[in-house]
């Protein structure tokens, strides 16, 4: 097991790397809340991870097996929407509140290693979004999804929720400000699987590492492709995969690919 050089030692963000799957932990007790040192250690840490070869499929958990995140830190998000600096001087909180959780949450969607939550409790608020920001979603039994945003005197959130289970049920939850179970969650589509709490981190493993099988390139301009295509037509997107596919092609990987299908044989990836 290895960790990344520059991410190592974070104060609410742990990473270590095994089998080219990396298993990134948020742990900042009681309850994963978020303030801004947590969310600039996570937006680090997809950052590098994006930027290395050190890994090829991420892991999103949390300790415990009650909360994955219980969202933004309200203390914390009391003083970025101050109308003056407070405790320090990051002038960009000041001028809009809103870009450090963009980024943080921009730096898992827009990583270019496939990324699967392990949801091992409630997951509220901006935790959903983390969750919705990942490509994939395991979770336990026990985990459940809320966005009581209304009920502290704030928004957000909806539009990620929607990816996950559609506009109706969104409204519903937003509105109401109630938790889903898992079990629903998967009902619609959202997660891969509900385990038991035990299982949680072994089923999200098996899933990391079978994708990590995969090349590296490929993962890595598949996911750019699956981000580029989602909101188009199914011309428009399909048109882009065909551009993808080209651009694919001329890594040695791709050829490598093919011969070890053919010959029933594991490839060898170059990264060429």
């Amino acid at each position: 097991m290895t960790k990344v050089a520059n991410i190592e030692n974070f104060k609410h963000v742990k990473v270590h790397i095994s089998n080219r799957v990396a298993t990134v932990t948020l742990d900042r007790p009681p309850v994963n809340a978020l303030d801004s040192v947590a969310i600039r250690e996570l937006t680090a840490v997809f950052r590098t991870l994006g930027s290395t070869t050190d890994a090829s499929a991420i892991v999103l958990s949390a300790p415990g097996d009650r909360i994955f995140c219980a969202g933004i830190d309200l203390k914390d998000s009391s003083r970025r929407h101050a109308r003056k600096l407070v405790d320090d001087d990051t002038t960009v909180d000041l001028l809009d509140p809103g870009a450090v959780i963009r980024e943080c949450f921009w730096a898992i969607m827009d990583c270019p290693l496939p990324v699967i939550a392990a949801v091992n409790g409630k997951a509220i608020g901006a935790g959903l979004v983390l969750v919705a920001c990942c490509d994939m979603i395991v979770a336990s039994k026990d985990a459940t999804f809320s966005v009581p945003e209304i009920k502290a005197g704030v928004l957000g959130g909806a539009r990620h929720l929607q990816r996950l289970v559609g506009p109706f049920k969104t409204r519903k939850m937003f509105f109401t400000g109630e938790p889903e179970p898992a079990e629903e969650f998967y009902r619609l589509g959202a997660i891969e699987s509900v385990v038991e709490p035990q299982r949680l981190m072994d089923e999200a493993l098996s899933l990391a590492g079978r994708i990590a099988l995969n090349s590296p390139i490929g993962l890595r301009l598949g996911k750019e492709s699956l981000t580029r295509v989602e909101d188009l037509s199914v011309k428009e997107g399909y048109r882009i995969e065909q551009e993808y596919t080209g651009r694919v092609t001329r890594y040695n990987d791709s050829a490598e690919a093919r011969k070890a299908y053919l010959e029933k044989r594991d490839p060898e990836w170059s990264w060429t």
